[in-house]
């Protein structure tokens, strides 16, 4: 089953959180021991929604995957504050492996694809921590990626960005998840591509109910997307809505989306001090 690729606009349905499937309150994390680099965040997915969390670089979009991940102790960090909530149960101090067995799947930014490995071999390897591997699995992948089909026996290291990009998504589906954690999906892409992931991401979650929270720079096309948004800065939620909310603020337009007040596309010079003229800071 061959599914085509949409641009998606789930933030035009504006549809309103539910219950949270994954809920952080409070959360501290340090690294190094001294370092601080989350400062109480807080913040709640909910069930079968596209979740966008947006900052720009340093704010700590990367190390609060981590943190829901399981990933910290492998970078020196620690939650040393609050706690992480998935599916109603404290996994705050679960390892890695555990997140991934109820539900958890992350695609790391950069794809870390295994490079030596084949397609299908890389997608094999998502389904590890099942224990198995099923040919609905595998359909399941190549139907929304049909591309990858194509190239199940392409060693994985000569793809383009935009083929392992894919592949990243499909080894993390592999696992079944019930969120899917993506980091930065577009890095790297031309524009064609990153519609084109979006348009995946967005089609996976309207056909299998899959709860998606997509880590962002490029807000504009986070938003299309997404249900509901965060908007992070020195390692705490600033701001928080719908995705309609978030396009609509004048705040976010001159901020995130490079647009003034009257829409049109603001200079770096216009905006380069943007941080101490914040009037959410």
């Amino acid at each position: 089953m061959a599914v085509e690729a949409s641009e998606g606009v789930a933030g035009s349905r504006a549809a309103p959180p539910g219950p949270p499937l994954l809920a952080l309150n409070n959360v501290e994390v340090i690294y190094d021991e001294v370092i601080l680099v989350l400062r109480g965040l807080s913040l709640a997915i909910p069930e079968g929604k596209i979740v966008a969390l947006l900052g720009s670089n340093g704010a700590g979009k990367s190390t609060t995957l981590k943190a829901i991940s399981g990933l910290l102790p492998t970078e020196h960090g620690e939650i040393t504050d609050g706690r992480i909530d998935f599916d109603g149960a404290d996994i705050t101090r679960l390892d890695a492996a555990a997140r991934v067995r109820r539900g958890l799947s992350l695609c790391m930014e950069g794809r870390h694809v295994f490079e030596h490995l084949s397609v299908h071999e890389n997608l094999v390897a998502g389904a590890y921590a099942k224990g198995r591997v099923s040919a609905e699995d595998l359909d399941l992948v190549y139907g929304y990626f049909p591309k990858l089909a194509d190239l199940r026996g392409r060693i994985a290291g000569y793809l383009s960005g935009g083929e392992q990009q894919m592949l990243a998504i499909g080894r993390g589906l592999m696992a079944r998840p019930r969120l899917l954690m993506l980091d930065e999906p577009s890095l790297g892409l031309a524009p064609r591509l990153v519609q084109e992931i979006f348009g995946y991401i967005s089609r996976l979650n309207a056909d299998t109910g899959l709860t998606v929270l997509v880590v962002e720079q490029n807000a504009r096309r986070a938003l299309e997307v997404a249900h509901h948004g965060y908007i992070m800065e020195q390692g705490r939620i600033v701001l928080e809505g719908t995705a309609n909310q978030l396009r609509d603020n004048p705040d976010v337009k001159e901020f995130y989306l490079g647009l003034g007040e009257e829409g049109g596309r603001k200079s770096y010079r216009d905006v380069k001090h943007y941080k101490r003229r914040k009037r959410w800071l």
